[in-house]
């Protein structure tokens, strides 16, 4: 297949596609193993087909090692909040916590902002449900000028708030971060119909704190 075939085939979705149109036309491609490699210059240009490219892509790779490999060599194809988080629903099923935290850590360090946003997204929503494993998810968290890193950053505090809330809680305390990162956590942690009231109550007091310094 081509890109003038690929088109032809896109176009039969029509104008006002959603999104589960797209990952059916998606897998008919990796049945029938599309290479869709020419895509990977117009997901910036054309972004209906960046999903395309990265799900047919990793839907027919084997191994999660194979996987994040391709998605680390992508990075530069990575400009928005969107782009990350649709990764987790292609590799989540395979990822494993020493596999995913060794990579965690370099993509922390990245230059490139989405990049580090993925470091975080990444143990979402699978690796984060082991209580035992937050002690070291904490160790990765720091501050970060990008909007978008942070709010990464807050969203998976909230996870670690629903399933280990006194870590979580003891964490905080200690002022780990600026108050636009643990702030932002603490109000999704408070959002959340999987939190206690009574932890409701404690975290909204240790935001208030947060405020005072």
């Amino acid at each position: 297949m081509d890109l003038k075939e690929f088109e032809k085939e896109f176009a039969t979705l029509g104008n006002d596609y959603k999104t589960k149109d797209a990952d059916r036309f998606n897998k008919v491609l990796i049945k029938r193993g599309i290479d869709v490699s020419f895509l990977r210059e117009l997901v910036l240009e054309k972004q209906q087909y960046h999903r395309t490219y990265f799900q047919v892509s990793l839907g027919q790779m084997k191994t999660i090692e194979e996987k994040l490999d391709f998605i680390e060599e992508n990075f530069d194809k990575l400009d928005d909040w969107w782009h990350v988080d649709q990764l987790a629903q292609f590799v989540d099923k395979q990822l494993t916590f020493d596999l995913v935290y060794n990579r965690a850590k370099e993509y922390i360090k990245s230059d490139l902002p989405f990049a580090r946003r993925w470091g975080y997204v990444i143990f979402m929503p699978s690796l984060v449900k082991d209580a035992d494993k937050a002690e070291k998810i904490f160790k990765l968290f720091k501050d970060d000028d990008e909007y978008y890193v942070q709010m990464a950053e807050a969203w998976l505090i909230s996870y670690l708030g629903i399933y280990a809330p006194e870590m979580t809680y003891e964490y905080l305390k200690g002022c780990p971060l600026k108050y636009n990162i643990a702030g932002k956590g603490i109000q999704k942690i408070c959002d959340s119909y999987r939190v206690s009231d009574e932890w409701k109550r404690k975290f909204k007091d240790l935001r208030k704190f947060y405020k005072k310094i």
